[in-house]
């Protein structure tokens, strides 16, 4: 992805496209691995020397407010994050802790029942188990 189809993307979702700002969001759709903050820091600094993990951590707490990325809690150590935004599920492999997107449909979600008028913005649906990787090795 080109850095013009970051700023624009940036702009979609209302974020001024700084420097910062968009070399965090140009690793978040490259690699969708559903990175940490830490990983984040560590795989950018050498090349962006003036990053501070404070500067990632704000960053991504934009993104994450203006619905440019996901906030993941799939993991109870760490928040994670995903660059791809549309409908989808996440499976956590309990053996390697790799994170994978997954489809789902909307038989997957359970009823919302909302007798207290809540306003619903966000729903996560995520399923723990062993990938097929960690699975193959057990046989």
């Amino acid at each position: 992805m080109d850095t013009l189809e970051i700023h624009n993307y940036l702009a979609k979702h209302n974020v001024k496209p700084t420097m910062q700002r968009v070399v965090i969001m140009k690793y978040l759709m490259e690699h969708r691995t559903h990175p940490t903050i830490d990983e984040i820091f560590s795989d950018l600094v050498s090349s962006v020397p003036t990053l501070s993990k404070t500067t990632v951590y704000n960053t991504l707490k934009l993104l994450y407010e203006k619905n440019a990325v996901l906030s993941l809690t799939i993991d109870e150590k760490n928040v994670r994050y995903d660059a791809y935004t549309d409908a989808h599920g996440h499976f956590k492999c309990k053996k390697c802790g790799r994170i994978y997107d997954i489809d789902i449909d909307e038989s997957m979600i359970p009823p919302f029942k909302n007798p207290s008028k809540f306003k619903l913005e966000e729903t996560q649906v995520y399923f723990i188990g062993e990938c097929d990787k960690c699975n193959l090795k057990d046989s």
